[in-house]
């Protein structure tokens, strides 16, 4: 007999037991048995599919919920994937963009002969070890090598240009490109204008054009001004979408020997392996077309033929299974609330036959539909945002062409079965509550309450602790991933935790007032609703908090080893050694007049005297004395006693940078900018000037000062032996106070002349009475630009906090989710709580009391999941840094702790989160109370 849904009975015939009758063989009957099971599996599942989809329409609101949530991030990892994919170009598509329409590229790379891979990108010298520089060629060689027939253009695709933008000078990339020429024009795309026909004339491309704020017509300065260019077209380059120049040749001085040419090349005949090699005996590699093209349909991983690294895709796992378990948590209320409000039609399946199992599947087949529904809509709506948004990416993201319109089909298959996976995943755990209910209760529409089941608190304190030592371990041992699979863990083992800690809270809430009562009575009671919406506040502002810990005390301890150049407000003006020296009298004006300077003073670099001999090796250096260096270097593998000798040693207990002796600024000096460049006090700096006018030096560092005295050895050689006889040097020396900046030797004209140096300037030392703005220092270079170019170093009070952004980004995504799962808790509490807000108004309640009471219930979630989150995240904060801190306390050589710095401004953010979440509650929430007629 069979129990049909509509309720009909169906009995079958057949034959019953008789006695005497052979038993049947025990195969084929194992066979058919296998075969029924199977056979009823498949219509469990198809039924259970059934239902899914008829409460999907049914519950519209609801999968839209769930559809816009797994569809979300499979959009975006859809356009990822698919950009990814169109950013990288096939063999075909690289060498049809490198040659446009020439047959070959050629690089003269090497004097002597050389053996090439089969499509021109690596090579080898065959016979010699040492390749020695190629002397540039010309035309005229590269065709004689190719024979009669041939057409040769030469193109430098990486130039540096400097030009002139307005008061600055704007570095450039150039290339040297006759776009006159069919083949050179043919590997990039005209987009107004015309081809330069002379060295004074130029193309440039769109980005250049609106950098340098010039048009077609326009014209463009060469930073030295000594030449001007006339804008005459608009090019792209397909592989660079950037600022580029396209120069004529002859429009630059001759470039050095180590520049690279490219030749393009139009032989009469074919590009074949005979033409190839005898390139490569005089030293050329040949790029040409053909080869064999790899099939991109199942490619693993585009670009690259050796795959993925395993340590990064082991990150990108664990990173995307955060996300996922986000996903999860966020989805998981939806799934919930459905399963109490179909527990009536549940339970009818429970009373028609229905085992367990088949009411997990009917749970599960809406995670199935759901996810399969939300996959397809996210990959169609990535690929297509991926396709229409591909100019912009282009341009803004990968600055290069893409090539064909394509996706990347194993990452889309991969992404699709993650959303599928997810949505299983969110309704798992109302598919095993549903499967436990009371039969009886689901047909009178009563609640059961929640079992507080203490296996699962164990089981969360279990998996919190043991997370918690396992992140501990990796951050010991450096092992991101293992930190991962740590904080992954200890995230699980919270949300384990929650619903117990949601059961304590509403016990403590008896004594609140009404609304703030109902929602924790209403937390609760829905327990597998609320749990994984605070769960997934917890975890998102957990990560956020914690990240943002490690970053502001990576922040705080580059800030404690960070050395000002010089006091804050004042700069050093620097000039390229080639160009020619600006008078004293200019700087100082300029300096005056745009900077308010206090105090001018050039700055200049000592080199050995070269009427003593001709040195190419000139090195001035102090000489730190024995007893003051530590005996143990940084590249030494000690022992743990050792090291501990080692850590204890006073003479070791310097920066790392100092281990190995540190770097020494040498200068000439009269005294005049030492108190600038140093910063000391104006006893100090009078003391520090008699020593100089005395014929002494000055050394910042007290460590190279023994008995007033300084060692200077002065090293010199002609490049191929070095002389040091007789060259250190005992110079009388004043340590001082207080001194700001690196270490510094200050040399008096008479110890220099004494040492057989000669000096020049260098750079101005500008003391300033404050900070110069952009403006100010944009001012000074526009008066010194008669004279070159020059680079200004303004001291700062401290290294720029380039991860303030990143914080409050990570504070901005962990207060998006805690607001969406806020909403999205409120809302489905408020739907499933529609019976109580009918009594409320039936009893009297006032409108305001619906809005109060979607106050509380956001506040509820918001606020437990930040609490939650911001402890957890600091915790594993702590737990990280002091395992970090453990390891360098017996690391050599001494690195500076981990502080553990609270980032305040992430955790502003997150507290106000909750409020706002709060406040969107109470405003978007309907006042009037519901009125209905209920019969119970």
């Amino acid at each position: 007999m069979t129990v049909r849904p509509g309720g009909g009975v169906r009995f079958r015939a057949g034959p019953g037991p008789a006695a005497g009758r052979a038993a049947p063989q025990p195969a084929p009957g194992a066979s058919r048995g296998g075969r029924r099971r199977a056979a009823e599996l498949v219509g469990s599942w198809r039924a259970a599919l059934r239902i899914a989809r008829r409460e999907a329409r049914r519950a519209r609101g609801r999968t839209a919920l769930v559809l816009a949530m797994i569809a979300l991030p499979v959009l975006m990892l859809t356009f990822v994937a698919a950009s990814y994919d169109m950013a990288q170009l096939t063999r075909q598509e690289s060498i049809d963009r490198q040659l446009g329409d020439a047959d070959a590229a050629l690089r003269w790379i090497s004097d002597v002969p050389v053996v090439q891979d089969e499509n021109g990108e690596g090579w080898v010298a065959r016979d010699a070890e040492q390749v020695g520089p190629v002397v540039p060629a010309t035309a005229e060689q590269v065709g004689a090598l190719l024979g009669p027939g041939a057409r040769v253009t030469e193109v430098k695709r990486w130039v540096p240009v400097s030009v002139r933008n307005g008061d600055e000078d704007e570095a450039m990339r150039g290339r040297v490109i006759d776009l006159g020429d069919p083949l050179a024009l043919s590997t990039v795309r005209m987009r107004g204008g015309r081809a330069p026909a002379g060295p004074d004339e130029i193309a440039a491309s769109p980005a250049a054009l609106r950098r340098l704020h010039v048009r077609v017509g326009g014209t463009v300065t060469a930073a030295d001004g000594s030449r001007r260019y006339r804008v005459v077209g608009v090019v792209e380059f397909p592989d660079d979408l950037g600022p580029v120049l396209a120069l004529q040749p002859g429009s630059l001085p001759p470039p050095d020997v180590g520049t690279e040419s490219t030749w393009l090349v139009d032989v009469p005949g074919p590009v074949d392996d005979a033409l190839i090699r005898r390139l490569n005996e005089h030293g050329v590699v040949v790029t040409a077309r053909g080869g064999p093209e790899e099939s991109r349909v199942l490619t693993l991983w585009p670009g690259t033929n050796s795959g993925a690294d395993v340590n990064e895709m082991g990150t990108g796992v664990l990173v995307g299974g955060l996300g996922l378990l986000e996903v999860v948590l966020l989805v998981g209320p939806a799934f919930a609330v459905g399963v109490r409000r179909r527990r009536r039609d549940l339970a009818l399946v429970a009373v028609a036959g229905g085992d367990a199992a088949q009411l997990r599947r009917v749970v599960l087949a809406d995670g199935v539909v759901l996810g399969c529904l939300g996959a397809v809509a996210g990959l169609a709506l990535g690929v297509a945002a991926a396709f229409a948004a591909r100019p912009l990416v282009e341009q803004y993201i990968f600055g290069a062409r893409f090539g064909g319109y394509r996706c990347w089909p194993v990452a889309l298959v991969v992404i699709a079965g993650v959303a599928v996976l997810a949505g299983v995943l969110a309704a798992l755990a109302p598919a095993w509550t549903a499967a436990r209910q009371d039969v009886v209760a689901g047909l009178a529409g009563r609640r059961t309450p929640p079992r507080n089941r203490g296996r699962w608190l164990a089981v969360g304190l279990a998996l919190a602790a043991g997370g918690a030592a396992l992140a501990a371990l990796g951050a010991a041992r450096t092992a991101p991933t293992v930190i991962l699979v740590g904080l992954i863990l200890g995230e699980l083992g919270l949300v384990f935790c929650t619903p117990t800690l949601i059961g304590l809270l509403a016990r403590l809430g008896r004594r609140l007032p009404l609304a703030p009562r109902i929602a924790l009575r209403d937390a609760s009671r829905n327990r597998a609703s609320a749990a994984p919406a605070i769960s997934a506040v917890m975890a998102a502002v957990a990560a956020s908090v914690a990240l943002g810990s490690y970053l502001a005390s990576e922040t705080a301890r580059g800030a404690l080893s960070y050395q000002a150049t010089m006091p804050t407000g004042n700069l050093q003006v620097q000039q390229p050694p080639d160009q020619r020296p600006v008078p004293p009298a200019v700087v100082a004006e300029a300096a005056r007049t745009h900077l308010d300077a206090d105090a001018v003073a050039p700055v200049h670099t000592p080199t050995c005297d070269p009427t003593r001999g001709a040195t190419v090796i000139c090195e001035i250096v102090p000489v730190l004395p024995p007893e003051r260096t530590c005996p143990w270097q940084p590249s030494d593998g000690l022992s743990a006693a050792d090291r501990r000798q080692a850590r204890a040693d006073p003479r070791c207990q310097l920066r790392a940078r100092d281990y190995y002796g540190g770097y020494v600024q040498v200068m000439v000096d009269d005294g005049a900018a030492l108190p600038i460049l140093t910063g000391v006090a104006p006893a100090t700096a009078a003391t520090a000037n008699a020593v100089l006018r005395a014929g002494g030096a000055v050394v910042t560092d007290p460590r190279y000062v023994v008995h007033g005295r300084v060692a200077v050895a002065v090293d010199r050689g002609d490049g191929e032996s070095r002389s040091t006889d007789g060259t250190v040097s005992l110079l009388t020396a004043y340590a001082p106070p207080g001194a700001v900046g690196p270490a510094r030797l200050l040399l008096s004209p008479a110890a220099a002349s004494r040492l057989g140096l000669t000096w020049s300037v260098s750079s101005w030392a500008v003391s300033t009475p404050a900070t110069p703005d952009e403006r100010q220092q944009r001012t000074f270079s526009a008066a010194l630009r008669p004279y070159g170019s020059f680079y200004l170093d303004v001291a700062q009070v401290g290294p720029p906090a380039e991860d303030a952004p990143l914080l409050l980004l990570l504070a901005a995504a962990a207060g998006l989710i805690t607001v969406g799962a806020a909403g999205i808790a409120t809302g489905l509490a408020a739907a499933e709580g529609r019976a109580d807000l009918s009594t409320l108004a039936a009893v009297g309640a006032s409108p305001g009391v619906r809005r109060l009471l979607a106050l509380c219930q956001a506040g509820v979630i918001a606020g437990l999941g930040s609490v939650l989150g911001i402890v957890a995240g600091l915790g594993t904060a702590v737990l990280v840094l002091s395992s970090t801190n453990r390891r360098y306390a017996a690391s050599w050589p001494i690195e500076d702790p981990y502080p553990l710095v609270v980032p305040w401004s992430a955790l502003g953010v997150l507290v106000l989160v909750p409020l706002v979440a709060m406040l969107g509650a109470g405003l978007f929430t309907r006042s009037r109370l519901p009125v209905e007629r209920r019969l119970d």
